[in-house]
């Protein structure tokens, strides 16, 4: 983003009025505001924001920066998009995007009217709710106790029982491409292999919106009025988006646009299983709250929560039943292997969270949510349920049941105590056993010290070394478009956030000063610092530019690994769910994968 493009930006930003939609601020004099510092928690108000000079500045801990700085830090975005929201916060006017190919441009575009065909869908529904034929959702929505203000807030609606009345609708105002890539449509596969007409995909059906970070409608949830059709044939009661340009399950979490701000103040999220445990729970007063939305927890979730509790707090309270406890040992393990505490909520008769604030109310609720289980406790008690007997078989049995999960813990002390209250309250006496325990708390150690010297790879090196050089450079030109264009190639990667600012931005006469945080500085200076010598003297140097074709052609192949697992989880959970559909899209989607991967 040029330079002098910011600067006018930041000069006739209104920086009050930006913070201000985050922070309650005061008037403190002249230029002055105070307010409680959103970057940590205090009960006096420490943050400050200067309107003539248009910075912030936190007496309590050091936070300070410009309204670029500020919504980078609360919104988790690079330096471009941070320009791009505060222009659009003040209604400042920006130059047509530029784009570096006529498929950039044609993508970018489809993806703006993607979001503008999912609006109007949304006010679609809106609307169907409102129609004589939606009475039984509405007496549906009232039985579950869901008030007008929440089908307002979470912009429910109804799909009528109808296959073209939408299509109809909306092909005023969108192309067939778009209306085909929406997936808000279905269309039957001809003789000769083509696609034939478009018909509603949700129909007879309370529509659930769902939001990406912003708040912007990506996809829908629809849940059937009806068990059976006219027929007598099963009828899935949840019908979710497919997956699209805009939408990917395991890759969002509901009710986050509503809920980040909260979790930030508060330092942890509460994390449920399904939409209407979420809007249930949210409509009570409890406002930092999220759910997983038809899908398992994967890695890409648990990135996007790291993104949002710096303390790296989770509360866990999804369905009672075999499936949800299943559900909930997996999504612990993924968090904790990424350093979150987590505390698991159990619930008196078996009830999920809606169900039991509509019977016991938000008071036993958060008092439930208060007296959380640890997660080693809530492990410990889960193995002795399943291997209830006193048996030397059973305790074997439940003592590998817990290996596993220790394992995964990153703290030696955490898994020490683990390990030590387990043997204690499996009553396990048996030195070979305790010796297992203690071996368990000892592995993590050697998995992870390889990692602790430099987080960050040569080949992530190479990368940021190349971003640093002259904007003429053809190694910097080369890794800039591509770590632009192909941000999921180092999603999750230790560099992550200084790769995007330094691609997405052009570099400051200091490197460091494009740094988002104090790790990403002291990540690049030690990459600017280090260079590897080459092991193999014999082979002529590589250039520059060679090197980061290497390094690039690396993260590709890693990333199409990574998704490759995820692919092969996906499917045997599809497969679970006797999700056709799905199973057929992932299966495609695997072959690809495998084909790049055979080529690369």
């Amino acid at each position: 983003m040029p330079d002098n493009l910011s600067q006018t930006v930041k000069q006739q930003a209104d920086i009050v009025r930006v913070i201000g939609e985050y922070v309650k601020l005061r008037k403190s004099g002249a230029q002055n505001y105070t307010g409680l510092c959103p970057f940590h928690k205090e009960k006096t108000g420490s943050f400050s924001v200067n309107a003539l000079h248009g910075y912030f500045y936190c007496f309590g801990c050091h936070e300070k920066g410009d309204v670029f700085t500020f919504l980078m830090k609360m919104e988790n975005v690079s330096f471009p998009e941070a320009v791009r929201m505060a222009a659009a916060k003040c209604g400042i006017a920006l130059p047509k995007r530029e784009f570096n190919s006529p498929e950039e441009a044609r993508e970018a575009g489809q993806r703006r009217q993607l979001i503008d065909i999912h609006e109007a869908a949304t006010q679609y529904f809106e609307a169907g709710l409102k129609s004589a034929e939606a009475a039984r959702a509405r007496e549906y929505l009232t039985g579950r106790g869901v008030s007008a203000e929440t089908i307002a807030k979470f912009r429910i609606g109804y799909a009528p029982d109808d296959f073209n009345h939408m299509r109809e609708q909306l092909a005023r105002h969108f192309n067939d491409e778009v209306l085909r890539a929406s997936g808000l449509f279905s269309a039957r596969e001809q003789a000769d292999g083509s696609q034939g007409q478009l018909y509603a995909r949700f129909r007879k059906r309370i529509t659930f919106p769902i939001a990406n970070e912003q708040g912007k409608t990506i996809a829908f949830t629809g849940r059937a009025l009806d068990a059976e059709d006219e027929k007598g044939r099963p009828i899935a009661k949840y019908l979710n988006s497919p997956e699209t340009a805009l939408y990917t399950k395991g890759q969002i979490l509901f009710n986050l646009d509503k809920a980040k701000a909260e979790i930030r103040k508060l330092g942890f999220a509460l994390l449920v299983e399904g939409q209407m445990d979420c809007i249930s729970v949210y409509m009570a007063g409890i406002h930092n709250v999220v759910a997983t939305s038809g899908t398992a927890f994967t890695e890409a979730q648990v990135r996007l929560l790291s993104r949002f509790t710096p303390q790296k707090q989770v509360i866990l309270n999804f369905d009672p039943d075999n499936a949800g406890q299943n559900a909930a040992e997996k999504a612990c393990a993924l968090l904790v292997e990424e350093g979150f505490e987590v505390r698991i909520v159990l619930l008196d008769d078996g009830l999920d969270p809606d169900r039991f604030l509509r019977e016991r109310g938000l008071e036993a609720y958060t008092a439930a949510v208060r007296a959380a289980h640890r997660y080693m406790d809530y492990l410990i008690d889960r193995a002795r349920q399943e291997f209830p007997a006193r048996t030397a078989d059973a305790k074997v049995k439940a003592m590998n049941f817990l290996l596993p999960h220790i394992r995964r813990m990153p703290n030696r002390i955490q898994r020490d105590e683990f390990a030590a209250d387990a043997a204690q309250k499996l009553n396990i006496d048996s030195a070979i056993l305790r010796q297992e325990l203690k071996q368990a708390a000892a592995q993590r150690v050697e998995s992870i010290r390889q990692h602790t010297h430099d987080p960050a790879s040569e080949t992530e090196r190479i990368l940021l070394r190349a971003l640093v050089l002259p904007e003429d450079d053809p190694a910097r030109t080369l890794a800039a478009e591509e770590l632009s264009h192909h941000p999921e190639w180092y999603d999750g990667l230790p560099s992550a956030a200084i790769l995007e600012a330094l691609s997405n931005a052009l570099a400051p006469e200091n490197p460091l000063d494009a740094a988002p945080d104090q790790e990403s500085r002291v990540l690049l200076a030690r990459a600017l610092e280090f260079v590897e010598e080459p092991t193999d003297v014999s082979t002529p140097p590589q250039s520059p530019a060679e090197q980061v074709e290497n390094a690039l052609h690396t993260l590709r192949f890693r990333h199409l690994e990574h998704r490759q697992r995820e692919v092969r989880t996906l499917i045997a959970e599809a497969e679970r769910r006797n999700d056709h559909e799905m199973l057929a899209r992932l299966t495609a989607e695997k072959m690809q994968i495998d084909r790049t991967l055979r080529q690369l």
